[in-house]
């Protein structure tokens, strides 16, 4: 063999090895880009049109993907019959405000997270103000919306729990958006707070109110806020780190040990 060939033999090889090595690099990269890829979510949306579930569909929905899940996008709850797509899904996404569920799908829902551990993220009336007669559902989520007195107000909320990932180096915030007044599970381990004034319900002056929490029913995590009635409360970016995060620690139900979130500590007055 000339020295030409030779040469030009070890010049292909070094040439190919850069490109399986650039490659490489590139998965890597890519990889580590979407640390959740591999994983399986379930978007649901629909209910009453005023909390714009189409619009929330079109903020989330492109996210998660962009963090590597696998999404399955339903507008009906009949997903929740399905036991196959519920049992292999990681996350739950539910923006499905009052509405009526039957007994079937709620049955498969309850299951998906208490029984599968699969984990279940929302915000506002999507989660917190879905299926009022179901007692269980609620007992799930944590709490239920009850008043938003006043309306669209302005109102702060504070941080509570500065070492959770959830709200780690958020700073208390502002918003005018509808203050939700709920009826809330004491054991939730609370994340932020809001205060209410008197001006629009005397007796309840002062009263400190959870804002956003996570939870454990069954095997499954749950994660909630009360903002969002609509999109543009997401404009503000502590409304919005703190949806994402949430959702995220609700997915990793069936990947990590979840800790005990018996928590029932509320602020000092």
């Amino acid at each position: 063999m000339s020295l030409k060939r030779r040469e030009f033999i070890k010049k292909s090889a070094l040439v190919s090895a850069g490109a399986t090595l650039a490659a490489a690099s590139s998965t890597s990269v890519a990889a580590a880009e979407k640390p959740h890829a591999g994983k399986k979510a379930l978007f649901v949306y629909g209910g009453w049109a005023g909390h714009q579930p189409e619009k929330c569909r079109d903020i989330f929905v492109p996210w998660l993907k962009e963090e590597g899940f696998e999404v399955e996008v339903s507008d009906k709850l009949d997903a929740y019959l399905d036991a196959d797509l519920m049992g292999s899904r990681d996350l739950i996404v539910q923006v499905f405000t009052m509405s009526e569920i039957t007994k079937e799908q709620h049955a498969g829902l309850l299951k998906a997270v208490r029984e599968d551990g699969c984990g279940i993220a929302g915000w506002h009336g999507g989660l917190g103000d879905a299926f009022r007669q179901q007692t269980e559902y609620q007992f799930m989520v944590g709490g239920q919306w009850v008043a938003h007195p006043g309306g669209i107000i302005p109102y702060r909320v504070n941080i509570t729990d500065h070492e959770d990932p959830i709200t780690r180096g958020l700073k208390d915030f502002d918003l005018n958006t509808e203050q939700y007044y709920m009826h809330i599970d004491p054991n939730n381990k609370v994340l932020a707070t809001t205060r209410f004034s008197a001006e629009h319900a005397n007796w309840i002056g002062d009263a400190t109110m959870p804002v956003c929490w996570k939870r454990v029913y069954g095997k499954g995590r749950v994660f909630y806020s009360s903002l969002g009635h609509t999109v543009d409360v997401y404009d503000t970016p502590e409304a919005l780190t703190i949806q994402k995060r949430g959702t995220l620690w609700a997915s990793d139900s069936k990947h990590e040990e979840t800790p005990d979130l018996v928590s029932p500590v509320y602020p000092s007055r």
